[in-house]
């Protein structure tokens, strides 16, 4: 039998031993997750691509006290939810008879925050404190474009037309990006556009949810070449809430859903 093992100066030895390989188990733990925590914070957000649509036509009223309050409000919360590190972007399209050249606003964020590595927790603040002062100034410019294009009139000829479908190149355009895009759609989503291979719902809207899917599905096919890949898209309705079927054809609504949904699996909130 080895008398060693039991010596005093072995037992201490290995007493520390065993406190060494627990401090380097803690240095590594620790310095792991400090690894994490600043690639965390390096790696910020994929930019937000925000698309707006403003119907132009005649038959969306936004001189009506419901519908201004309604939008007003609608891109006041865009805005704040959508814009909020250097390079969200925001583009204003006016949907009329010539949609997709009707660009009326492009907008993208400046401000940048400072870099925090290696800062004190009174230094983290002020950068912070710094970054929310220059970002807040930018987006009260912003809103305030965006309220006067809202209420800026149309009294052209192109206001006869609402070409929606024009909206999906746009779309399809801003996915290359690769930000995260979100549309928003202004409109009483009547589709009118002259042409027999067009839909014009002020004249032959869909008469039920099955007619509005099968057209949702015939037009499919020829609007699949645009590759709008997966935005969120919300259409915020002009129309009261005690509007009636006539005024607000829930049929319309389900072709754009169905439309969607068929050209890219997206799913459409009303607003």
């Amino acid at each position: 039998m080895n008398h060693q093992t039991h010596h005093p100066f072995f037992s201490k030895l290995g007493a520390q031993v065993s406190s060494l390989l627990l401090a380097a188990m803690f240095l590594t733990l620790f310095s792991c997750g400090g690894e994490k925590e600043a690639t965390k914070e390096a790696a910020p957000d994929a930019p937000v691509y925000t698309l707006v649509f403003l119907d132009k036509t005649q038959s969306v009223h936004v001189d009506k006290r419901y519908v201004n309050d309604k939008y007003r409000q609608a891109l006041t919360d865009i805005i704040e939810q959508n814009m909020k590190n250097k390079g969200d972007k925001l583009e204003v399209y006016f949907i009329h008879e010539n949609t997709s050249k009707a660009r009326a606003l492009s907008l993208t964020v400046r401000s940048e925050k400072d870099n925090l590595e290696g800062a004190n927790a009174t230094d983290r603040e002020g950068i912070e404190t710094a970054f929310q002062l220059a970002l807040q100034k930018e987006k009260s410019i912003y809103l305030r474009q965006l309220l006067a294009k809202l209420n800026q009139q149309n009294t052209g000829a192109s206001n006869l037309s609402t070409d929606i479908w024009a909206s999906l190149p746009v779309i399809a355009k801003a996915g290359e990006s690769g930000s995260e895009v979100k549309v928003y759609y202004f409109s009483d989503m009547v589709e009118s556009v002259k042409g027999a291979d067009r839909r014009d719902f002020h004249i032959n809207p869909p008469k039920s949810d099955a007619e509005a899917e099968t057209d949702a599905k015939e037009d499919t096919k020829k609007l699949q070449r645009y590759a709008i890949g997966s935005p969120q898209v919300t259409i915020v309705s002009p129309f009261e809430p005690t509007a009636s079927s006539k005024e607000n054809n829930p049929h319309v609504t389900h072709y754009w859903q169905t439309l969607f949904q068929e050209l890219g699996g997206v799913s459409v909130e009303e607003l």
